[in-house]
């Protein structure tokens, strides 16, 4: 049975986390994400688990990373300005395989920019969140009870993948407060993915020799089993190395073991598109006008449908190119200057579709949106 709960994205996302037995909270304050370590500042130690407020958001990232070296699941969230100063160690989760829950609750910027506002201009930052080649796995929820799911499912990929995982909230959908249908705890447990662990004799444990499209077998430190973390590249055991060949296997391992694993990953909700004239493609907070344009407009007998990724990286490019071969009349919606429009229009190779942009920290309405397909 579902939940229904009253509640805002922000202690959704606080929720869901408790829910996916998180057991540590790394962080430091920023609006408009304070309310996630808010709510878990008390109920994490409730639980004999931690949540540590540090003084900066470096500091922040690394006790959660090292929570997660250990074993735990954890997780730290941020806005803009706050990620751009943990990518750095965000390249350490990377290269070493550890497995972390990033929440970015978006505003305006660059910069300070727009503190209290909303955007989405953090997506491209989040495909590629620190300096090198990483390839990320990254989701975006739409509504209220996707806060909840999506970090959720953030955790499970994030064992799986060992590796970071980016949820994508905004200012709007992060403090927005209504009803919600939730997953009741058993189903959360039951869908569970648990890390892998290696059990064999300890002089035979190289937790990156894996298969070439397999993640790192990282056993919890503190076990017995003795291997190397470190931020440069490295060979089975984890110490460093600048053997060419290991390294050029390295950093094709990290891109493959996300690539060749997409069906895993892949998450989309379409909207009307059946009997669709005009398509609209939207996600997150975005996608909540659109929908509410989407039933006017049929209302009047205007036929448009939508297409929203839940992940956003790596993006639904397949499913993208055959959409666009299918609809002559396509939008694209977002608060940004067109950050996923030039990857609709990568992957499908058009540029002919229409747009339309907000930068001014304020929302699209479902009226900006029904006038701009009125007069497409």
């Amino acid at each position: 049975m579902a939940r229904e709960l009253i509640s805002t994205g922000n202690e959704l996302a606080a929720k869901a986390a408790l829910d996916a037995d998180c057991e540590f909270f790394g962080g430091y304050p920023i609006t408009p994400s304070s309310e996630i370590m808010h709510v878990l500042s008390s109920a994490l130690p409730a639980r004999g688990k931690a949540c540590i407020q540090m003084e900066d958001e470096i500091s922040g990232i690394c006790t959660a990373l090292g929570a997660a070296m250990s074993g735990k699941r954890a997780m730290t969230a941020s806005s803009g300005p706050g990620i751009s100063l943990k990518a750095e160690n965000l390249g350490v989760g990377y290269i070493s395989e550890v497995p972390l829950v990033v929440v970015n609750v978006m505003r305006g910027g660059p910069s300070t920019g727009l503190p209290t506002r909303v955007a989405q201009g953090d997506l491209l930052q989040a495909k590629n969140p620190t300096h090198g080649d990483v390839k990320s796995i990254t989701l975006c929820p739409g509504n209220l009870s996707e806060c909840y799911t999506e970090v959720v499912r953030a955790f499970n990929l994030a064992d799986r993948f060992m590796q970071p995982v980016f949820v994508l909230l905004d200012e709007t959908i992060g403090h927005m407060s209504g009803r919600a249908k939730i997953p009741d705890l058993e189903e959360v447990e039951a869908n569970k993915i648990s890390r892998k662990r290696f059990d064999g004799d300890k002089k035979d444990y190289k937790p990156y020799e894996v298969a070439e499209d397999q993640p790192a077998v990282l056993n919890p430190m503190f076990e017995g089993y003795r291997y190397h973390f470190t931020g440069l590249h490295h060979g089975p055991t984890g110490h460093p190395t600048e053997d060419a060949d290991v390294c050029d296997a390295l950093m094709k391992r990290l891109f493959k073991k996300v690539d060749a694993h997409t069906d895993e990953l892949e998450l989309n909700e379409e909207y009307m598109l059946d009997d669709a004239d005009i398509m609209i493609i939207a996600y997150g907070s975005v996608s909540l006008g659109v929908t509410e344009a989407i039933n006017r407009l049929r209302a009047e007998g205007i036929k448009v449908g939508m297409f929203r990724p839940l992940t956003i990286w790596p993006s639904p490019a397949e499913r993208i190119k055959e959409l666009m071969g299918k609809f002559d009349k396509v939008l694209v919606t977002e608060l940004n200057m067109g950050q996923f429009a030039d990857e609709v229009q990568r992957v499908s190779g058009r540029s002919d579709f229409d747009t339309l942009f907000k930068v001014n920290g304020r929302p699209l309405s479902p009226l900006e949106i029904i006038e701009k397909v009125k007069g497409m």
